[in-house]
């Protein structure tokens, strides 16, 4: 069963979109809460925001299934990645509103979440992990690009509306300064949107894990507001507002290759 696609692009870019999935398997889904079924949790259309960037050379993986069938962008032992604040886990049981993911006595057990690991998690980083290594092979520099998007207001997440755009280095740890502030002046430079580096949303997993400037691999988070570019109650895809944040994503992009590049 292939549980991911990957275009391999011939530039030092790999854009990740770990929860763009939003297939449920008939026996998962036969458990989970009719509300569950939906995967409303899903960073909706970011496949397509994003599918300009063969455009510009750059590789894109994306997964088939829904971050209710296993999160990709969690560590596979589970732990927490901000101590102390509300998350999800690594096979959620409940969704970004506080309401079960599953009906009564059908939470997955510790095997069950092994399973799945096996079967969706790993073969996502294997394929993540080879496509870096075989662009920084090619290129000796590469940047791996994390596409996210949330609800602008997920109260068990975070207080008030989240900014439009929130750009994650892990504190700076996941990229080299200069490059983060090429992509913070990129966010300054338009008034249209607002923005944030390191805020709620400082990379996940993936971002803090493959992210190692020091050896060649410079890793960015992008988590945005879905109220810019769908409607978020209906998960409708709006065009017309997804083209101007296009318009953005296509600007930090390019800054990531050309930093590359330099």
């Amino acid at each position: 069963m292939q549980t991911y696609t990957l275009h391999q692009g011939s530039a030092p870019l790999l854009v990740s979109l770990p929860h763009d999935g939003s297939r449920i398997p008939d026996a998962i889904a036969a458990r989970m809460t009719p509300a569950a079924q939906r995967s409303p949790d899903t960073d909706w259309h970011v496949g397509q925001l994003y599918a300009f960037a063969r455009e510009l050379g750059a590789s894109i993986l994306q997964p088939h299934h829904s971050r209710y069938v296993v999160d990709l962008n969690r560590p596979a032992d589970g732990h927490a990645l901000y101590p102390g604040q509300s998350e999800t886990g690594l096979v959620p049981t409940i969704m970004f509103d506080g309401e079960p993911i599953y009906r009564d006595g059908e939470v997955p057990d510790a095997e069950e979440v092994a399973a799945r690991v096996e079967t969706y998690w790993r073969p996502y980083h294997r394929a993540l992990q080879e496509e870096l290594a075989r662009l920084k092979a090619q290129h000796g520099r590469v940047v791996l690009w994390e596409g996210h998007s949330i609800r602008a207001v997920v109260p068990m997440l975070f207080s008030g509306r989240l900014p439009d755009f929130n750009l994650g280095t892990n504190a700076g740890e996941s990229c080299r300064p200069d490059l983060c502030a090429a992509l913070d002046d990129v966010l300054g430079g338009q008034n249209a949107y607002t923005h944030v580096v390191d805020g709620r949303f400082k990379g996940g997993y993936i971002t803090r894990h493959y992210g190692s400037p020091s050896e060649g691999v410079d890793a960015v988070q992008l988590e945005l507001a879905q109220s810019n570019y769908m409607d978020e109650a209906s998960f409708e895809y709006l065009p017309e507002r997804a083209e101007r944040v296009q318009g953005i994503i296509r600007r930090l992009l390019q800054t990531c290759l050309d930093d590359a590049g330099a």
